[in-house]
């Protein structure tokens, strides 16, 4: 059991998960300044400072004012102890219930309160079982409902008039599921089940050295490979990535160790192999030799921010241009953090790696056959792709090439379920495909 002293606390510059019943968002604090926005409650975080992770808070009122959508609520945080936390049922003293509904009808005249009447009740500043009681006594068909139809009545009106939320540390199943629900293309649709597949065939431990390609997924896939390494251990990463700045918010968030930082390198695709192939030729170049277009840089920079400036992890206002960033690097002094990364890279490469996954948008074919030859035989191999056409050529290229033995080509299915007393069923709603999994070892 840990101890009150062991406990993480939150820091100023931490990411944390707020938790309001089942919706998470990830928020980077800060400042004492910084605000969090849940629908139409805004929350002011100074409260937190050096309070324990997991810790409850309850909203207290602090003004509210008009909107284009209704009523906006600004709120502070308090502390609360679990006696506060109890249901709404025990709260209310609800004891009885009718045997069924079937003398219910929905014609919209069963709550005798009105919106303007509610909407003072949160106004004066009343808590939300207090709200809620109000709702219960002025319904006339609430005590007519079976139990378990009241307990969904009172779900349904907790959610709306709920008034804590709880600190969570970000993790990584944390982190995918918020980005997975804000915008599953983000992280390339890859489901939490799917990341943990791509973990488990790539065999990463705290041993080894291991090469990982994607195109973009908020740093989830980095963050877990490197996760799963470990602190304190001699394993290694190599992160490769189609553009200048690496995308690493879901890396910082973790906030790792800085030794276990330092192991995962980041480098240009294109830039690392030039220098591998080419040797100390290209690396006299000022700069990449392979750089994507104006457009592409901007999009990269405002998505993601390097490692030197963990503070500024949210994406800024103002797009740099290509030519100011190329300034800046030709007037600093010293190599560019880039080439110190691609000598790094370049001497695990010549070692070779333990495994290769990749998560590419583009067609993964090419790209496998440029770095199938660093990795080490017998050794396993995984490409993930939104798309099952592409995996099936690249399935075929590397069946004649005869270089990867044991391949399968995998889609992962998924349902979640409702784990209730005498409710236990799959839910209503649910995710789709999660993309296709193209798994081998190579071979001399």
């Amino acid at each position: 059991m840990a101890t009150e002293e062991s406990t993480p606390r939150i820091q100023l510059g931490d990411y944390i998960v707020i938790q309001r019943q089942k919706y998470t968002k990830l928020q980077k604090f800060g400042s004492l300044d910084t605000t969090a926005t849940l629908g139409k409650e805004t929350l002011e975080l100074k409260s937190l400072l050096d309070q324990p992770y997991g810790s409850t808070f309850k909203m207290c009122v602090k003004e509210t004012k008009p909107g284009k959508r209704g009523a906006q609520r600004q709120h502070t945080l308090e502390l609360c102890s679990e006696t506060e936390l109890r249901s709404t049922r025990e709260v209310l003293g609800i004891s009885s219930s009718g045997a069924d509904n079937r003398d219910i009808r929905d014609d919209g005249e069963a709550q005798t309160l009105k919106p303007e009447d509610i909407a003072q009740l949160r106004e004066e500043g009343n808590d939300s079982s207090k709200i809620i009681e109000k709702l219960v006594e002025n319904s006339k068909t609430f005590h007519n409902r079976t139990e378990y139809s009241q307990e969904k009545y009172l779900l349904k009106k907790e959610k709306k008039y709920f008034e804590f939320v709880q600190i969570r540390q970000p993790t990584i199943r944390l982190m995918l599921d918020i980005f997975y629900r804000q915008d599953s293309e983000k992280v390339m649709g890859i489901r939490v089940d799917t990341l943990s597949q791509i973990i488990s065939y790539s065999g990463v431990c705290g041993f080894g050295s291991y090469l990982l390609y994607e195109s973009g997924t908020n740093g989830i896939l980095p963050a877990a490979m490197l996760n799963s390494i470990g602190a304190g251990t001699e394993g290694t990463l190599v992160h490769m990535h189609p553009g200048n700045v690496p995308q690493k918010q879901s890396l910082l968030a973790l906030k790792l160790p800085l030794e276990q930082q330092q192991r995962c390198v980041s480098v240009n695709l294109y830039s690392v192999l030039r220098v591998f192939y080419q040797g100390e030729e290209a690396k006299t170049i000022d700069l990449p030799p392979v750089e994507p277009s104006e457009e592409q840089a901007q999009e990269l920079l405002t998505d993601t921010l390097a490692e030197e400036q963990p503070e500024a992890i949210e994406p800024i206002t103002k797009k740099p241009k290509l030519e100011e960033v190329k300034s800046g690097r030709e007037g600093a002094k010293g190599p560019p953090r880039w080439h110190l990364e691609n000598k790094r890279a370049t001497a695990l490469m010549n070692a070779g790696f333990d495994s290769l996954v990749l998560a590419p948008k583009e067609h993964p074919t090419s790209i496998l056959q440029a770095l199938l030859p660093l990795v080490k035989p017998s050794r396993p191999i995984v490409v993930f792709s939104t798309c099952r056409e592409l995996l099936q050529e690249t399935f075929m290229e590397l069946k004649t090439s005869g270089k990867v033995t044991g391949l399968h080509l995998t889609s992962n299915w998924l349902r979640t379920y409702q784990i209730l007393p005498n409710r236990t069923h799959p839910e209503v709603n649910m995710s789709g495909n999660s993309g296709y999994l193209l798994t081998g070892y190579t071979l001399r």
